[in-house]
C-alpha cells in the first residue's frame, strides 16, 4: 500500500503544490551536498555524501505521496538554488554556514505530512553541517578575524577622521591628505599589531604543548606509582579520569597527550594575519576618501562617504552573520549602528573644536 493510499481523503491542490515544493527543495539540497562533497576529501567527503543520500530518502517520501501528481520537476526555492550554484563553484565554509541555517529552518516539524523521522533528520542534519562549518571556521578564523577587524577599523576610523576634520572647516586637500595619512598609518599599525599578537599567542601555545621527548619516558614509568596521571591532572582532568586515562596509556605503552595543533589552526599564522589586516584596513579606509579623490567637498563629500561606508559596514556585518550561523541582517545592522555611532561622536567633536578655534 502506498503512502497516498493511506490518506483518508484525496490530497487537495494545496497539498500537491506543497509536496512538489518540498520535493524540489530536497532535490536541490541533495545537489548542494553532492557538489560540496566533490570539493572535499576523506571524512568530510563521506559525511557530505551521506547527507545527500539522506535528502534522497526524503525526496522518495514526497514522490510516494504525490504518486501520479508528481508532474513536471519544479525548481527549488531561490535560496536553495543559489546555495547549489555557490556550492558548485566555490564549496566554501560560507555555503556550509548558509546550509546550517537552512536545515535549522526546516518546516517538517510543523507539517503533518512529513514524518517525525524526517523532522528529526533535518534537525540532526543541521548539527552535522554545523560541525563541518565549525571545521572551516577553525581553519580560517585567525586570518578572517584579522580581515574583518581590519576592514571595519579602516572604515570607521577613517570616516570618523575625515568628517571630524571636515567639520572643523578644513579645505578638501587637507582632508584628502589627512585621509591618506590615516589610511597608511592605520594599515601599518594594524598589520604590525596583528603580527606581534598572533606570533605571541602561537609562542604561548608552543610553550603549553607536551615536550616532544616526554613520550620516551612512558616505557620506564612505575606502573604502580602511575605518575603519568599527574600529567593529565595538571592539564585539567579530574583525578579519576586522569587515573583511568593514564592506565590506558600505560597499558598500551603509547602517548596520547594533547597537542596545540587545533589551537594553532584557530589562531592562524602571524604573516597571514598581518597581511590580511593591512590589506583589509587599507581597503576599508580608502572608501571614505573616495569622494574627496573625485573632487567633492563639504556636505556632499561627507554624505557620499557616509553612504559608501554604510554599505560596506552592512556587507561586512552580513558576512560575519553568515559565517557565525546567525542572522546576517541583525549583524549587519549592529555593525552599521556601531560604525555610525563612532562617526557621529567624532563629527560632533570636530564641530566643537572647529567652533572653538574660529
Amino acid at each position: 500500500m502506498s503512502l497516498q493510499d493511506e490518506r483518508p481523503t484525496a490530497p487537495t491542490a494545496a497539498d500537491v503544490r506543497r509536496w512538489r515544493r518540498y520535493l524540489a527543495d530536497e532535490r536541490a539540497e541533495a545537489a548542494v551536498y553532492r557538489n560540496l562533497s566533490t570539493r572535499r576529501s576523506g571524512e568530510e567527503r563521506e559525511i557530505l555524501a551521506a547527507l545527500a543520500d539522506a535528502e534522497g530518502r526524503h525526496e522518495q517520501h514526497w514522490l510516494d505521496l504525490l504518486g501520479d501528481d508528481v508532474g513536471r520537476p519544479l525548481r527549488g526555492s531561490l535560496r536553495t538554488r543559489v546555495l547549489a550554484a555557490l556550492a558548485k563553484r566555490f564549496g566554501s565554509v560560507f555555503v556550509l554556514a548558509l546550509m546550517q541555517r537552512a536545515e535549522d529552518r526546516s518546516p517538517y516539524a510543523d507539517d503533518d505530512d512529513a514524518t517525525a523521522r524526517m523532522a528529526a533528520d533535518e534537525r540532526i542534519h543541521g548539527e552535522v553541517v554545523r560541525g563541518l562549518a565549525n571545521r572551516g571556521r577553525m581553519r580560517l578564523s585567525g586570518t578572517f578575524r584579522a580581515a574583518v577587524f581590519g576592514a571595519n577599523d579602516g572604515l570607521v576610523s577613517n570616516l570618523a577622521l575625515i568628517i571630524g576634520i571636515s567639520a572643523s572647516g578644513a579645505d578638501r586637500h587637507f582632508v584628502l591628505l589627512s585621509g591618506i595619512a590615516g589610511l597608511l598609518a592605520g594599515a601599518l599599525s594594524m598589520g604590525a599589531g596583528e603580527y606581534v599578537s598572533v606570533r605571541s599567542q602561537r609562542e604561548l601555545l608552543d610553550a603549553s604543548a607536551p615536550h616532544p621527548e616526554a613520550g620516551q619516558a612512558v616505557a620506564d614509568l612505575d606502573v604502580d606509582a602511575n605518575e603519568l596521571a599527574l600529567v593529565y591532572r595538571a592539564r585539567g582532568m579530574d583525578e579519576a579520569a586522569a587515573q583511568a586515562h593514564a592506565a590506558e596509556v600505560l597499558g598500551g605503552r603509547t602517548v596520547t597527550a594533547a597537542t596545540a595543533t587545533d589551537e594553532h589552526e584557530a589562531v592562524g599564522s602571524g604573516t597571514s594575519a598581518a597581511v590580511s589586516s593591512f590589506c583589509f584596513f587599507a581597503s576599508g579606509a580608502i572608501i571614505p576618501v573616495l569622494p574627496y579623490l573625485f573632487g567633492l567637498e563639504g556636505w556632499a563629500a561627507i554624505v557620499l562617504a557616509a553612504v559608501l561606508v554604510g554599505i560596506a559596514l552592512l556587507g561586512t556585518g552580513a558576512v560575519v552573520g553568515v559565517l557565525s550561523g546567525a542572522s546576517p541582517l541583525k549583524r549587519a545592522l549592529r555593525q552599521l549602528a556601531i560604525g555610525f555611532g563612532a562617526a557621529v561622536v567624532t563629527y560632533g567633536l570636530g564641530l566643537l573644536f572647529g567652533t572653538g578655534s574660529a
